[in-house]
């Protein structure tokens, strides 16, 4: 299947095929490959102001505060991911970023909270930050320790939040912390934390394998005013999940579109290497190689379009869905780009490879917004659930 092909599919429409062409076009020209940036937080800075300047960053937030549909469009977002991430995982990153760090006010913000947040989102004036993990709460985010305290008017807040993308560098926070003392998932809340608010601190910074600005943040006293909540006490958790429900999908997509590269640029290899008298492309063991590829880039596109399809046009939740299109995409993208720098040889290990650079690129994936076995075990209570409709499957 070319890769054009699957924008004729029919739970995609004539906007978003129009989409597709015009983010193509774009990133063919400005998202160049190139060395990796020496000051990640600038680099990421300069592509949200690019992305806002080029209007991509309206599909991140709905037409009453400046986007392009009454409500964000998963589908959108799965095409501008898989786009951007074809070309530049960092660019893919930038602009989840400012989806993900936004979208709970979308959702759940007051009138007051919107206005005030997602037009700098829109036109690229503010890097956003989503900061639900902590050292102890990553996949169990309902075992999160962070507390909100309520005096007078305002909250005060303790605690530590860590795998924070954006964190030290970002603009904003949509923060969750446990107000009270009830357990699990019940008391936590959605808080808007401003980056210059005293008591919240940059601990430490986080040096993973691929160019990604992540940190552990403290919260010392940290006060803010009431109005700073998102929802009422007590929602943060659904808040949470309906915020990564939106983009589980798109984090497929991302995985997709590393997939569709590292197959594109083994093809382009088995092309042109020489070995023994032929090239690479003549060994059936390669062609088989590529026919593996081909055929788990294609299931995954399947599985991503359908759980966005369903995000956008079905009257329930898709959590299942969503996370079999994160558990599978993620997965075969790993083994796809793996087979890639096979077929490359030596020079899918050379630092800078665009392969090499994948191999880094997609590890990530496997484990942030849920790991392969979180979305496992979710699959599978939803399969072995009461509900009366596993029968008739």
């Amino acid at each position: 299947m070319a890769a054009a092909d699957r924008f004729e599919w029919p739970w995609l429409d004539e906007a978003h095929r129009k989409l597709a062409s015009g983010v193509e076009s774009w990133a063919a020209k400005a998202l160049v490959d190139g060395e990796e940036p020496d000051d990640i937080d600038a680099a990421v800075r300069r592509l949200v102001e690019d992305l806002g300047r080029n209007g991509w960053l309206r599909y991140c937030v709905p037409a009453s505060h400046g986007g392009v549909f009454p409500a964000v469009d998963c589908r959108s977002l799965c095409i501008i991911r898989e786009t951007f991430a074809y070309r530049d995982a960092l660019a893919d990153f930038a602009f989840a970023l400012e989806g993900l760090g936004s979208c709970s006010i979308a959702l759940r913000g007051s009138a007051e909270q919107k206005d005030a947040y997602l037009p700098r989102i829109v036109n690229g004036t503010a890097v956003a930050a989503f900061a639900l993990s902590e050292p102890d709460a990553g996949s169990d985010a309902a075992a999160l320790t962070t507390t909100a305290r309520r005096d007078g008017d305002d909250y005060v807040l303790d605690g530590v939040k860590t795998w924070t993308s954006n964190g030290g560098a970002a603009d904003f926070y949509v923060l969750f912390a446990r107000v009270g003392e009830q357990p699990g998932s019940k008391g936590i809340t959605a808080f808007i934390i401003d980056r210059d608010t005293p008591g919240l601190e940059t601990e430490a910074r986080i040096h993973v394998m691929a160019p990604h600005p992540l940190a552990t943040m403290r919260l010392r006293g940290c006060r803010i005013p009431a109005s700073a909540r998102i929802g009422a006490e007590g929602d943060g958790f659904k808040v949470a999940m309906e915020t990564l429900d939106l983009f589980r999908p798109s984090v497929a997509a991302a995985a997709l579109g590393f997939a569709r590269r590292a197959h594109d640029e083994a093809v382009m290899r088995a092309r042109s290497r020489r070995m023994f008298g032929q090239t690479l492309a003549d060994f059936q063991l390669t062609q088989a190689a590529i026919g593996d590829m081909a055929a788990l880039v294609d299931a995954s596109a399947l599985l991503v379009y359908r759980a966005a399809w369903l995000r956008d046009t079905a009257q329930r939740r898709v959590t299942k869905e969503a996370a079999i299109a994160k558990m599978f995409a993620t997965e075969a993208a790993q083994k796809v780009i793996d087979r890639a720098v096979q077929i490359h040889g030596g020079l899918g290990v050379v630092r800078g490879n665009v392969v090499e650079r994948l191999y880094r690129d997609i590890r990530a994936l496997r484990i942030y917004e849920g790991a392969t076995e979180v979305q496992q075990l979710i699959v599978g209570r939803h399969e072995l659930a009461d509900d009366g409709q596993a029968a008739g499957r």
